[in-house]
C-alpha cells in the first residue's frame, strides 16, 4: 500500500487502496497548488503521524477541507466537496509513486458554484444566490 508524507516528514500517511486513476482540477485553488490527486474512500486513508500538525483551509462553500502540514506547508490531501466521504490525495506526496503508470483525467472544477459572501472576483464559476 502506498505511503506518503509532507516535505519535512512530520505528516505521514498510508493509502489502503489501489490507485487506478489520477485527476487534475481547474478550480482556482487546485490550479494554484498544481496537485495531481488520487480519489480514495475515507476508510482507505490512515494518518500514521503528525495529525496534530495538519492545518485546515476551507473556502467558498466550506464543504471541502484542504489539509497542509503547518511546518513545511505541503498540501497532503483534502476531503472532497463533491464526494465528502472521499479524499483527494496529493500523489506527489506518495513515496516511490510512478506517476506515468496511471492515467490522468482532467476534472472540471472551474464551473463549480461559488457562495457569494467572501467570493473573490477573480474566482471563476457561477455565483449562488
Amino acid at each position: 500500500m502506498p505511503r506518503g508524507s509532507c516535505h519535512c516528514g512530520a505528516v505521514r500517511f498510508q493509502v489502503d487502496a489501489e490507485i487506478v486513476e489520477l485527476t487534475t482540477c481547474d478550480c482556482s485553488l487546485c490550479v494554484k497548488k498544481n496537485a495531481v490527486m488520487a480519489k480514495v474512500h475515507e476508510s482507505a486513508l490512515t494518518i500514521l503521524a503528525g495529525e496534530e500538525l495538519l492545518s485546515l483551509y476551507r473556502w467558498n462553500t466550506r464543504r471541502a477541507k484542504h489539509y497542509f502540514c503547518n511546518r513545511c506547508g505541503i498540501y497532503t490531501f483534502h476531503r472532497k466537496r463533491a464526494a465528502p466521504d472521499h479524499y483527494g490525495v496529493n500523489v506527489f506526496c506518495l513515496d516511490d509513486f510512478d506517476l506515468g503508470a496511471i492515467p490522468i483525467r482532467a476534472t472540471e472544477g472551474v464551473g463549480m458554484s461559488l457562495a457569494p459572501e467572501g467570493a473573490r472576483a477573480e474566482w471563476p464559476g457561477p455565483r449562488e444566490a
